[in-house]
């Protein structure tokens, strides 16, 4: 019987060809190169008359199975794998931009992108022009040049958690014949799928819900066969390349993304519900609470809020030091995605390198908390957050 089988299925499905050993379990290529049968085959495959695999910096049968399966569940035709999150993001500016063309990009932006577009394309006369996540489309037009070639997104934003009209700039860049390129990495292909929205080039950090366990690093870059093309040869010559051991890890977690990122939005929704309900903590984000500015858009474009939520706390920077010292159960680190709870405070930590007033136009305050909701009971959260609002509130009364 042929009958076509759901996105969770083929997630855990697909994997290399079965070797002559019968393994059950996909096995891990960590070789770094691969031998030719005959001097004409060496010849065949470094002419590409020949496809297979050369040399792991160009590709590599476990990397691959990553890839494929990216693709699969992003709804996109080809892809490459990078070392990290950050080097995927740069690939995908790189390999297509050149100097004299211009980027525009929403302002909610992770502090290593904004650095990259800022402090390093610019070296090659590469502009940009910034405009906020929610500014109308009229204003999304006005920003398009002559010489613009991308439009470049991230939805929900790191750490703002604001939201890009998808439908909005694919139109504008299918008008304008322009590449639309969306990090994905928070939401993940598990929440949504840009490509449904005409995003040519989707960008993830596989290092976060990808992995899902804080254990390796890692990126990908999926989208049509014609903006990839570019990409691979742009990571073939420069050598981003990812592992084979951390492409086997990373494979194996995608075969549990939805059950996690189901767990994690659960968690994360409950979580924000509960704080926002506390007298101290003075706002509570999170795309599906019904008080977030963009709560339908979220919901048009999302099938869940996602892991991540931020409160905002009055007292500065000492007040998250005392609640952060309250805390029980988190961790503290400036990663994301794990199973484990982890807050960081993106002030001092991931947008640090902003300028004070580039903080102040993303919302960046020393009283942010970014909360990535983990996997542990939520009942254990809520009980654990609402104690360390209530002792860092009081600890700064009484000084």
């Amino acid at each position: 019987m042929i009958y076509k089988v759901k996105k969770q299925t083929k997630a855990i499905r697909t994997q290399t060809p079965q070797t002559h050993f019968r393994e059950h379990s996909t096995p891990l290529f960590l070789t770094s190169s691969f031998t030719f049968e005959t001097a004409e085959q060496g010849k065949a495959l470094f002419d590409e008359t020949e496809q297979g695999n050369l040399y792991s910096r160009f590709s590599n049968p476990t990397v691959q199975e990553f890839v494929d399966k990216v693709c699969m569940l992003e709804d996109c035709e080809d892809g490459v794998a990078t070392a990290t999150g950050m080097a995927a993001v740069f690939a995908s500016f790189a390999a297509i931009l050149q100097a004299g063309d211009h980027i525009i990009a929403s302002r909610a932006l992770f502090g290593s992108a904004h650095q990259i577009i800022t402090q390093i394309l610019s070296k090659w006369n590469i502009t940009h022009t910034y405009l906020d996540a929610s500014a109308p489309e009229e204003d999304w037009e006005a920003a398009v040049l002559p010489n613009t070639k991308m439009v470049y997104v991230e939805t929900p934003s790191n750490p703002g958690l604001e939201l890009v009209d998808m439908a909005m700039i694919g139109r504008l860049c299918k008008k304008h014949g322009l590449i639309f390129n969306v990090d994905n990495c928070f939401a993940t292909s598990a929440l949504q799928n840009p490509a449904e929205f005409g995003a040519h080039l989707v960008v993830h950090s596989a290092t976060k819900f990808m992995d899902g366990q804080g254990r390796v690093l890692g990126g990908v870059v999926v989208g049509t066969k014609e903006h990839i093309k570019p990409l691979r040869f742009f990571c073939r010559q420069t050598g981003p390349s990812m592992s084979p051991f951390n492409a086997w890890v990373l494979s194996k977690s995608l075969e549990t993304l939805d059950l996690r990122m189901e767990k994690h939005c659960a968690n994360a929704l409950e979580l924000a519900e509960a704080l926002e309900k506390l007298p101290e903590i003075k706002q509570v984000n999170y795309p599906f609470l019904s008080s977030h500015a963009q709560h339908e858009l979220a919901k048009q474009q999302m099938s869940a809020g996602g892991a991540i939520v931020t409160i905002d706390l009055e007292g500065g920077f000492e007040r998250v030091c005392a609640f952060m010292k309250a805390l029980q159960i988190p961790s503290l680190s400036s990663n994301l995605g794990d199973t484990r709870t982890i807050v960081t405070n993106p002030y001092t930590t991931t947008h640090s390198k902003l300028k004070p007033e580039e903080k102040e136009n993303l919302g960046i305050t020393e009283g942010l908390i970014r909360i990535s909701v983990g996997l542990e009971a939520v009942e254990d959260l809520i009980e654990d957050f609402t104690q360390a609002a209530q002792v860092s509130a009081e600890m700064l009364v009484s000084q």
